[in-house]
């Protein structure tokens, strides 16, 4: 069969049923990561749904016990031939909680239902239906190809992403062979805008730290001792002023990234941001100067207070708040000096007057940044496969405004890293009405059963490769 078979054969598979049919089947299953008592159906996930499908690929599957007690992974190799090219597939089959009883038209979000062009259930977009339309394309190419694939394969799925991906860098770090491969071929997150098939190669990374003072153990009259008493309020807005003014733009050196390299300001130029339906109106005015609004958002780093607060804005009382704290978080592109974080905000905050401000980090919730060189050959052939694929050119994210556990594949694997999203950014995760749109889903089985395909194709071996 041909590369035009294939395709038309992965896409069938929305006529046809099955699709359908295997979606439904693991929205099914509530594996809310979030909630301790749906532990057992992680494992009972990977063993009774995943398990017999891909033995029915060829796979050799194992479920492996998580080195942090967390969450199993299962890991499936299919193994064709030592020179043939190696894809590692990712992929996670835990949700959020599903929220019933909020969703609209009395959806169960354990049910795959459908309304127009979306199929709505928890999990339908993230990332059960991203990683099995990935699946199926994989099984419509090996059909075609009379059982083979003419590549290696492996698959990764872990159970915990929607909890932070708990033991996951372990886990591959003590995996490292299982896991050997050329190259990253994922899908999660959204594309740039529903109607417009993105490549992406990596993701910006948070810092999330807190500010805090607490002057004495309870409030005064504010009448009796305002003037002459500190107000931990006040304090904590101005130590936020000194660090990002009022149009959002950073004011410590050692928080900013290194200039945007020009591969990546390339492919950025041009690029629209928001203008869907459900998108917020974006601020001109807002963020760093001098750059698009794509260079601000995927290029450059940005600081956000995620939550302030002092007493009960709810029910204030006249008294001087005895603490004041805030949330903030840095989100950031590759290249920035992370180790010089906090000590950096420390300096400015001691510089500006505010040694009593004290500053706490998460370390452990921060996700690293992670960016592919958009010159490198992968992103190419990657580029020129979707292109030939779809008949239009895809957008190119040298990387997403969010976080993804990207840096244990790109920095502890060492793989060159190719995400490709198949969801958008109204498609409701996290939220109740989850869904997967239609169209987005055809375009995935066209567009990823062309680059299993093309990965098949002797033109794959010039690929830089593993050792090579």
């Amino acid at each position: 069969m041909s590369r035009e078979a294939a395709i038309a054969a992965a896409e069938a598979l929305l006529q046809d049923g099955t699709l359908w049919r295997v979606l439904s089947r693991r929205v099914a299953w509530p594996t809310e990561s979030q909630e301790p008592a749906r532990a057992p159906l992680l494992r009972d996930y990977l063993e009774q749904e995943m398990r017999p499908d891909l033995e029915g690929m060829g796979f050799a599957v194992e479920v492996l016990d998580n080195p942090l007690g967390a969450a199993p992974f299962l890991v499936a190799r299919r193994q064709e031939g030592a020179a043939l090219p190696t894809v590692l597939l990712y992929g996670h089959g835990d949700v959020v909680r599903g929220m019933a009883g909020r969703w609209q038209a009395g959806r169960d979000p354990w049910r795959l239902e459908e309304a127009g062009d979306r199929w709505y259930g928890r999990g339908s977009a993230d990332n059960k239906g991203q990683y099995t339309l990935n699946l199926e394309a994989l099984r419509a190419v090996m059909a075609a190809r009379g059982g083979r694939l003419g590549f290696n394969a492996v698959l990764l799925l872990e159970m915990g992403e929607e909890i932070g991906s708990p033991g996951l860098l372990e886990f591959c770090a003590a995996h490292r062979e299982r896991l050997a491969a050329d190259v990253l071929l994922a899908s999660d997150g959204p594309r740039l805008a529903a109607d417009r098939p993105t490549l992406f190669l990596g993701s910006r990374g948070a810092f999330t730290f807190t500010l805090a003072v607490e002057a004495r153990a309870r409030g005064y009259h504010s009448g009796n001792w305002g003037g002459v008493i500190r107000n931990p309020a006040t304090i904590i807005a101005n130590a936020v002023a000194a660090l990002v003014d009022g149009r959002g733009r950073l004011r410590v050196p050692g928080m900013l990234p290194p200039p945007i390299p020009p591969a990546v300001r390339a492919a950025l130029e041009g690029l629209p941001v928001g203008g869907g339906t459900d998108d917020p109106a974006v601020d001109p005015d807002w963020g760093a100067e001098g750059l698009s609004m794509a260079e601000r958002l995927y290029g450059w780093n940005t600081l956000e207070v995620l939550a302030m607060g002092a007493a009960d804005p709810a029910a204030p009382v006249n008294a001087v708040p005895p603490a004041a704290r805030a949330v903030l978080q840095l989100r950031y592109v590759k290249g920035t000096d992370t180790d010089g974080l906090l000590p950096a905000v420390r300096a400015r905050l001691d510089e500006a007057g505010f040694a009593d401000v004290t500053l706490d980090a998460n370390r452990e919730e921060a996700a690293p940044a992670t960016r592919l060189d958009p010159d490198s050959p992968w992103v190419r052939w990657a580029l020129g496969s979707m292109q030939a694929s779809l008949g239009r050119a895809p957008t190119l994210l040298p990387n997403i405004g969010g976080s993804l556990p990207n840096h244990v594949f790109a920095d502890m694997l060492g793989l060159p890293t190719l995400w490709l999203p198949h969801s958008y950014a109204a498609c409701g995760q996290h939220a109740p009405d989850e869904h997967l749109l239609v169209p987005v889903a055809r375009e995935a089985l066209a567009m990823m059963a062309g680059l299993f395909w093309d990965l098949g194709e002797p033109g794959a071996a010039t690929l830089p490769r593993r050792g090579h």
